[in-house]
């Protein structure tokens, strides 16, 4: 079967990896965006998926939309049977839609219509649920909008970042693919219609949402570093600059001395020492203390929080 696969960036990887050792397919053409310039000296950048289809020895094609007819006559002229999607980051125009013979296939990192949109990995952390998985479905003009052909489930041990579940649910969505695709191609499985009522959707993430608001519990800033982690992070600033909190854990017993509730060493913002070695840095919230376990002040490389506080004996006691 020729299949093309669209996607962009590292955690669709697995996805194209898993398609490319299937005997089931033929992987006929790779789309991703065109190389973007990053860094100080503006050098273009491929995209993750560009490099592992490059290594594949695998076409690679770099349209900036999918709308033009040149792009669409260049697409139908490999004859795909079916379309595989991972994190493309562009909705697909119904001429596209209706190429292949076999539909569009999404990879989406939730239990549709649960977390529809741009955020679905981050915002499922973000609400704490136990539970959560990735869809097959077929796409279509909306938004995450289109039948679901299959579901896999995956429980939460409650430790997981955003990056690493994200490529967690990609890598079983591949597998879900190979596993769905005899089925569906066959005409033995039927999409099914997802409820528009009981869907919620999920927002894009800036910046700023990283900004740590010590007016939260330990327990909820802990749970948006895991669910902000690798990007925007968990940040702070001190002194003119950002502080990056790169690795944090909420702690029951914090300090070196006695605190009392209300005290103005309570206070959320203040800087505490802590007596763990792993977490030898803290800061008061409005429920709980958030330990340090590691940091990065503006220009400065990522430090433990032992190593900061080292080089930064009077961070104690500062208000953030």
């Amino acid at each position: 079967m020729r299949a093309v696969f669209m996607g962009t960036p590292a955690y669709a990887v697995p996805v194209l990896e898993v398609l490319e050792k299937s005997d089931q397919l033929e992987i006929v053409g790779v789309y991703t965006p065109p190389d973007r310039p990053r860094g100080r000296g503006q050098a273009l950048e491929a995209s993750p998926v560009k490099l592992a289809a490059l290594n594949a020895c695998l076409p690679v094609f770099q349209p900036a939309s999918l709308r033009s007819r040149q792009v669409q006559e260049e697409l139908a002229g490999l004859r795909p049977d079916v379309a595989v999607v991972a994190a493309y980051g562009k909705l697909l125009p119904p001429a596209v839609l209706e190429l292949p013979r076999h539909g569009c296939l999404n990879i989406h990192p939730s239990l549709l219509p649960r977390y529809r949109g741009p955020s679905p990995v981050v915002t499922a952390l973000l609400d704490g649920v136990a539970t959560t998985g990735v869809t097959l479905m077929l796409l279509d003009e909306g938004m995450d909008t289109g039948p679901i052909l299959a579901q896999r489930t995956v429980e939460l041990r409650g430790d997981e970042t955003a990056g690493g579940l994200t490529a967690e649910l990609f890598k079983r969505g591949g597998e879900l693919l190979l596993d769905t695709l005899p089925a569906w191609t066959s005409g033995r499985l039927d999409a099914m219609s997802q409820d528009d009522e009981v869907a919620t959707v999920t927002r894009k993430i800036e910046r700023n949402d990283g900004l740590a608001d010590w007016s939260m519990s330990a327990a909820d800033l802990e749970r948006r570093w895991r669910a902000f982690t690798p990007w925007p992070g968990l940040f702070t600033h001190w002194e003119g600059k950002v502080l990056r909190l790169t690795e944090v854990t909420a702690v029951t017993q914090p300090a070196t001395g006695s605190l009392e509730a209300g005290s103005p060493e309570t206070e959320p913002g203040l800087v505490l020492a802590l007596t763990s070695a792993e977490a030898p840095l803290g800061i008061a919230t409005a429920s709980g203390v958030l330990g340090l376990k590691s940091v990065q002040l503006e220009g400065r490389r990522n430090v433990t929080a032992a190593e900061f506080l080292r080089g930064y004996p009077h961070f104690p006691g500062c208000r953030l």
